[in-house]
């Protein structure tokens, strides 16, 4: 049984667990309740924001599923459908540098009761409030059938630095084949996520909007051949496993390599992609795998997500990231996804 948590500052509400399968596509997507009522989602934000967000600052690399051992392919990767693009959008207001704005953190609580993150980022949708991540960075496999607690999503974090908000997840979306059975293939999850927020005087909380006018939404590639490269954006953390080559999780790290098909090892998957990367699993699950990424804009097509690392030449240092093949499945969950609207959790909207 998951643990009482107990709130710094703002009271935790425990979140509400059922599933609901999608209307839409019944048979392949599953609603996953996160902060649904506004209240709560109010009450969520505080849990992260009190006490100077102390839990933010305290949070951990979610660790589950980190590693996994890999044997690379020369085939490609097959689609099972018609080939599928949604445009990206910049943000309305870039800021200054050329770094990615759409990468930032999840945070939420784990089954130990203890806060932890792993990558999240932002895609465009009808109502600019979507976050993709690892389905297991949303749902709780460690006890099935409910979420992990207290959602929330920080775009662009770095350091303890919030420039964009805080966006408290309202709905998670994931394919019924990972929810059910835990497919690893079907290891992707998209979140709506309520209007930003940052602390306001006296413990209150101020608007700053949705989340893609202020950091735009990634595009969306599936069904499509394997690309020669991608770039991928995400918050690694800790060591390789021959001690060397550590990362802190406290700033965005970016690398790029080619990918390749790939079969999973330890990971009950066998419709995977890997990617040339040095990332260590703790911190970067989730991470974005971007394809045509344009620093001037922020632009790019999100065509992974890594649920998992591997060293698959033996040399003891991580070399690989694995995701899921976005297939016809993903296109689905995306869909039902991008279209449910979400609001602000603040009295005045903004």
């Amino acid at each position: 049984m998951r643990r009482a948590l107990i709130a710094l500052g703002a009271g935790l509400s425990l979140l509400g667990s059922a599933l609901v399968a999608g209307p839409a596509q019944a048979a392949t997507v599953v609603t996953v309740p996160l902060a649904t009522v506004v209240e709560k989602a109010r009450s969520v934000a505080g849990f992260w924001l009190a006490d100077d967000a102390a839990n933010l600052r305290n949070a951990t690399p979610y660790t589950l599923w980190a590693v996994a051992g890999g044997e690379r392919l020369t085939t490609g990767a097959v689609p099972d459908g018609p080939a599928y693009r949604v445009p990206p959008i910049g943000p309305e207001n870039p800021p200054a540098g050329d770094l990615i704005t759409t990468s930032g953190k999840v945070f939420f609580v784990g089954s130990d009761g203890l806060p932890h993150w792993c990558t999240g980022t932002s895609v465009q949708s009808n109502y600019r409030n979507l976050v993709a991540t690892a389905g297991h960075c949303l749902l709780d496999t460690e006890a099935p059938m409910g979420s992990l607690g207290n959602w929330v999503f920080v775009p662009a974090y770095s350091d303890g630095a919030m420039p964009f908000g805080l966006y408290v997840g309202k709905h998670g979306v994931v394919h019924n084949d990972f929810e059910n059975v835990l497919d690893y293939d079907r290891d992707y999850a998209f979140a709506t996520v309520y209007n930003g927020v940052v602390p306001s005087s006296p413990d209150g909380l101020a608007s700053v909007g949705r989340l893609g006018d202020n950091v735009g939404g990634l595009g969306l590639a599936a069904n499509q051949p394997l690309p020669p490269a991608a770039d991928v954006f995400g918050y690694p953390a800790g060591l390789h496993p021959d001690g060397t080559g550590s990362y802190t999780g406290r700033t965005l790290e970016r690398s790029t390599g080619p990918t390749f098909a790939l079969r999973p090892t330890g990971l009950p998957a066998d419709r995977a992609v890997g990617v040339d990367s040095p990332f260590t699993g703790e911190g970067s699950l989730g991470s974005a795998w971007v394809t045509g990424y344009a620093s001037d804009t922020r632009t790019g097509y999100l065509n992974g997500l890594t649920i998992s690392v591997a060293d698959t030449d033996g040399d003891n240092r991580y070399d690989t990231g694995i995701s899921p093949y976005f297939d016809t499945g993903l296109i689905q969950v995306y869909r039902d996804a991008a279209n449910r609207w979400t609001g602000s959790i603040t009295y005045v909207s903004g």
